[in-house]
């Protein structure tokens, strides 16, 4: 599933054409994504501005001239991708519709919009921009890593005394937002800490030094335009690049990047972490 840095790619992508845009057509083609799509949704997209374009976790949200939002979750495979203009230096043509082309959004510019989602774990919904963060999907995430309330003090507050593993409570969405396994496997070890440590373990300089790591991974990230490993894509259809950069993420078996030892894998919750036996404790 993308996480922040691939959301935040894709957002960047999608801002020359979107923010500040109209939608001069909308087009539904199936009632329901991972939950049911909202009613008249064609209807109530057409025509309208896009003021804003932002991100909330891994969360799209474009702010609408009627007062509403449109919210945008990429899910396992869900793909916005832009046709019809120039990016960069190449220019991208119309393609033929595809089978999963569910949600296609015609800009007053020329611009299409797409959302491809073959697996379609994605979802789509419109709310009161007022009452955004009130959205089920919002409310109760915790701050964002990139943002001023994630700071040293507030990560030690929330991991004090925590009896799961330091793996599980990045992972919690309420504790940061957008941090998935990706990201905090590498962010691990970079901080030198074992994914199955008890957070409330940690000294109170371990837990500090993770906010500027996770800082600096996603910001690295960001910048290389997220991983590509299956389904993920910018919006113009390429691939990101930090998946060459990895340091333990999918290298099992593979030498550590800092003193040569066998990368290792451990399953945590269903979810594979892999880790560095000696450089992690």
């Amino acid at each position: 599933m993308p996480e922040l840095p691939e959301v935040e790619t894709v957002r960047r992508g999608l801002l020359p054409v979107m923010e500040g845009q109209q939608i001069a057509a909308a087009e539904v083609n199936r009632p329901d994504l991972r939950f049911p799509l909202p009613e008249r949704m064609a209807e109530r997209l057409t025509g309208q501005r896009v003021e804003t374009l932002r991100r909330r976790s891994k969360y799209i949200l474009a702010d609408l001239s009627s007062g509403e939002t449109l919210l945008i979750h990429l899910g396992m495979s869900g793909r916005m991708l832009i046709s019809g203009t120039i990016l960069g230096e190449f220019h991208h043509p119309h393609p033929v519709p595809q089978k999963h082309d569910h949600v296609v959004l015609t800009m007053e510019g020329g611009a299409r919009i797409t959302f491809n989602d073959a697996r379609r774990f994605g979802a789509m919904d419109l709310m009161r921009t007022a009452d955004w963060q009130a959205h089920k999907l919002l409310a109760g995430l915790g701050p964002e890593p990139l943002g001023n309330d994630f700071h040293e003090t507030y990560l030690l507050q929330r991991l004090a005394g925590r009896l799961t593993p330091i793996k599980a409570a990045l992972l919690d969405q309420t504790v940061v937002s957008g941090l998935g396994n990706i990201y905090v496997c590498e962010v691990l070890h970079r901080a030198g800490i074992a994914p199955d440590r008890l957070a409330g373990d940690l000294s109170s300089q371990q837990v500090s030094d993770l906010v500027p790591l996770i800082r600096t991974v996603l910001a690295e990230a960001i910048e290389a335009g997220g991983s590509s490993l299956r389904d993920y894509r910018q919006a113009d259809g390429e691939l990101g690049y930090f998946q060459h950069t990895f340091r333990v993420y999918d290298r099992e078996g593979a030498p550590c990047t800092t003193c040569g030892t066998p990368i290792k894998r451990l399953v945590q919750s269903g979810r594979s972490s892999f880790y560095c036996p000696t450089c992690q404790r």
